[in-house]
């Protein structure tokens, strides 16, 4: 167990380390649903304009 808390200690630097890498997560995830939900956006914009005509 002491060799789990050592390393989620990072050497004394997890106040950096942790926050980075939640950093670089929210980022990924951001990569991965911002275009996903623009498309779902585009394709119910296009459904309603088709409707309209």
């Amino acid at each position: 167990m002491p060799d789990l808390l050592d390393w989620l200690a990072m050497g004394g630097y997890a106040w950096f380390v942790w926050p980075s890498y939640l950093i670089g997560l929210a980022v990924l995830a951001a990569n991965l649903c911002l275009p996903v939900m623009r498309h779902r956006r585009l394709l119910r914009r296009g459904a309603a304009e088709e409707g309209g005509r």
